[in-house]
Parts: structure tokens; C-alpha cells; sequence
């Protein structure tokens, strides 16, 4: 089912290999997606900085998986979540909060993951809420988060499903990490230092922290003690502005989603444990300033 005409959502570009890079790239480059709100696009990103494909967007996004098959979903921060196709340039819908989820009130999707059993977790600000569902959209399962503070613009950014079956929330407005139990219970939490964008879990029983405005990256461990971070200036000839997303890697690097840094800044950084700079990706004629969701396409990824 296409859906473009009623998005109003334009053709996807596909471009030539022999276009020039308008990209400016240090170190080993990265196969990667990313998103931009203010010059509405989507694209794929080879490891030589050549755009492979891109697609104009309707509305924001704030959260996007290219799945094993190259199907990507995505959802334009609305109340949807959709599954482009690139190859046949065809668009399906795979959730409606109000159509599939019957919510009859202000919601907003920063955060959803597909699963490895098929299904999909989906997060909706507003009602304050995680539902798991089918690829149909048939809900399966709802948990409730009334904790949450706030409008449904600023509850939560990205969240994520755990593999113990818990849910790790990035909490936008009440600053504050929160890992929570099948049954909505709050079972570990950390307070941030203003508003945060994104946690993942690593595989070492720590929390990957984006945090947001305060302009750093940072780890913490279960006990809640920091232990390895990244400030505003502390890399050499970058700033960091709004940290997004972020993603740890196999070999233990950690990407960086460097949102609304400015035009002198890369958009994604790759740093390594050390806190050296091993790539970097600054390209302002594809992208803009307001990249919030940038992911390296590694399936073995923690994101």
C-alpha cells in the first residue's frame, strides 16, 4: 500500500555514484542513515560519503531502524509509524495511535524498536504508554507509564525494549533515566543534569547516555557512578551541541548524533574509548542543523 499522495511525501532521489561529495569526512567513513527536520530529508550514506539514497520527509523525525531485509521504519514524530521500502520506493503504514491504538488525545512517537520475535514496542507520549504490537499494528500488550512529566512533546525522546523484558526511558522533561518492569514499576533510575535524549543499555550491564542540552555523552554503571565521558569542548576542534542519539559499537566505539551543533561542527562523530576522534561526517548541503536520529547500519550494533 502506498501512502505517498496522502503524505504528500515526494519520490525518493536516488543519486549517481559520479555526483561530488559535498560532504566534509575525516577518518575511516561509515555506511549510515540519518534524518533531518529542517530540510525534511532521510538518507543513506555510503562509507565514501556518497549519498546512496534520500528521501524528502513530512514532519520531524525522532527515531528510524533499517531492519535485515532494507526495509526502513520510521515515524515522523506524530501519532504513525511507516515502513519504506527503497527498492520499489513504496511506503506502508504500520501504526495509527488512534486508528490501531483507539487514543483519542495529543500524542506524540519519539521512540519505538522493532524486535527480534517480529513484533514492535512503540512508545507514545501523551498517553504515557508502551504497546507492543504485530506488524499489522494488532495491539498485544500495553504498559502504562503515569510517571511520566510533562506534554507530550517533552515525556520521553527515544526508550527502549531490554532484553530482560524491562523498558529503559530517556525522560525529556523530568530529566531523569528510568528503567521499568513489565508491569510499569520503576525499577532502576538516574537523574541527569537537564534534559537527556537517549539511553541504551550496553551489553556490560552500563547505560549509554545522549544528554540532550547539556552538550555531553556519558556512561554510567549500575550503581549510578559515571564513569567514562565526553564533554562539550573536550574533543579536539569540535563542539558538541545537542547529543542525540548514540550508538556503541562491536569494536567499543561510540557514534554521537551531534544535533544543532552549527554549521562548523560534524553532524556524527565517531569517537573510541580513549576518546579519539575516528571519524567524523559534516555535510550541511544534504543535512542540515537539526540531525537528531543518526545511526552506523551495523545489525550488531547497541542502539
Amino acid at each position: 500500500m502506498n501512502l505517498l499522495p496522502k503524505l504528500g511525501l515526494l519520490a525518493a532521489l536516488v543519486l549517481s555514484p559520479a555526483m561530488a561529495l559535498a560532504a566534509d569526512i575525516t577518518g575511516t567513513g561509515k555506511r549510515f542513515f540519518a534524518c533531518d527536520y529542517s530540510k525534511k530529508i532521510m538518507a543513506i550514506v555510503g562509507a565514501d560519503g556518497k549519498v546512496e539514497w534520500k528521501r524528502k520527509m513530512d514532519g520531524g523525525c525522532h527515531d528510524a531502524w533499517i531492519l535485515a531485509d532494507g526495509k526502513i521504519l520510521w515515524t515522523p514524530s506524530g501519532d504513525k509509524i511507516f515502513e519504506i521500502d527503497p527498492k520499489t520506493d513504496t511506503e506502508t503504514l504500520i501504526y495509527d495511535s488512534r486508528k490501531h491504538g483507539g487514543v483519542n488525545e495529543p500524542v506524540e512517537i519519539h521512540a519505538f524498536q522493532p524486535n527480534s520475535d517480529g513484533t514492535i514496542t512503540v512508545f507514545e507520549s501523551g498517553p504515557k504508554r508502551a504497546v507492543e504490537i504485530d506488524r499489522s499494528g494488532k495491539i498485544l500488550k500495553t504498559v502504562s507509564f503515569p510517571f511520566m512529566e510533562g506534554d507530550p512533546h517533552h515525556q520521553t525522546r527515544n526508550a527502549r525494549k531490554l532484553a530482560n523484558g524491562n523498558y529503559l526511558l530517556a525522560m525529556s522533561k523530568s530529566s531523569k533515566i528510568a528503567e521499568v518492569d513489565p508491569q510499569g514499576a520503576i525499577v532502576w533510575e538516574y537523574k541527569t543534569q537537564g534534559e537527556c535524549y537517549s539511553a541504551i543499555r550496553l551489553t556490560n550491564g552500563n547505560t549509554l547516555i545522549g544528554g540532550g542540552f547539556s552538550h555531553r555523552v556519558f556512561e554510567v554503571d549500575p550503581a549510578g557512578k559515571e564513569v567514562w565521558a565526553i564533554s562539550e569542548s573536550e574533543l579536539p576542534g569540535i563542539k558538541l551541541g545537542y547529543v542525540a542519539q548514540v550508538q556503541r559499537l562491536a569494536n567499543g566505539n561510540t557514534v554521537i548524533v551531534n544535533c544543532h551543533a552549527g554549521p562548523t561542527n560534524p553532524q556524527i562523530v565517531e569517537v573510541d574509548a580513549a576518546k579519539k576522534v575516528v571519524w567524523s561526517y559534516r555535510d550541511f548541503e544534504n543535512f542540515g542543523n537539526s540531525v537528531p536520529v543518526g545511526f552506523v547500519i551495523d545489525q550488531t550494533a547497541v542502539r
